[in-house]
């Protein structure tokens, strides 16, 4: 059975999660990992999603204010051995319902142009390529997304 929780940075579950999400990416980005991890901390946010199945922490994500209109997704990681099953669906689904609830009109995110399958999963969800943004401007591994919520 799969369940969502709504918590902060806080959670144990979601500690443990983020270490292996930056284990992940710390060899995907190879040198530029170091660049990345600077704007990936999770101190002090306050809307993070863990999921579950069978009581078991599998997935996890974030949301922080980007600008007045937007959140920025933030920490999405599912465990390798439960990918494909909708669990990241089910926690981004939950980010933007969050998003909405909270009086906000978008969603923009950053991930990587060697996190393919990332890249795709974004883009099923109907994200739209937009130019980099903030930090991630001219930074050739970087892809920025955004999506207008209903």
């Amino acid at each position: 059975m799969i369940t969502l929780t709504r918590t902060d940075s806080s959670n144990p579950d979601f500690v443990a999660l983020v270490k292996l999400l930056d284990a992940y990416l710390a060899e995907k980005d190879g040198r530029e990992h170091d660049f990345y991890n600077q704007f990936n901390t999770i101190a002090m946010l306050k809307n993070v999603v863990v999921g579950f199945e069978d009581g078991i922490p599998v997935a996890c994500g974030a949301i922080k204010e980007f600008d007045s209109e937007a959140m920025e997704v933030k920490r999405m990681f599912t465990l390798p051995q439960v990918r494909n099953k909708g669990l990241a669906s089910r926690v981004l689904a939950e980010l933007e319902d969050w998003t909405a609830q909270l009086g906000y009109k978008s969603c923009v995110l950053e991930t990587g142009k060697r996190q393919v399958e990332a890249v795709a999963f974004y883009k099923k969800r109907g994200y739209s390529l937009i130019p980099n943004y903030a930090q991630y401007k001219g930074i050739e591994n970087s892809i920025c997304f955004k999506k207008e919520l209903k």
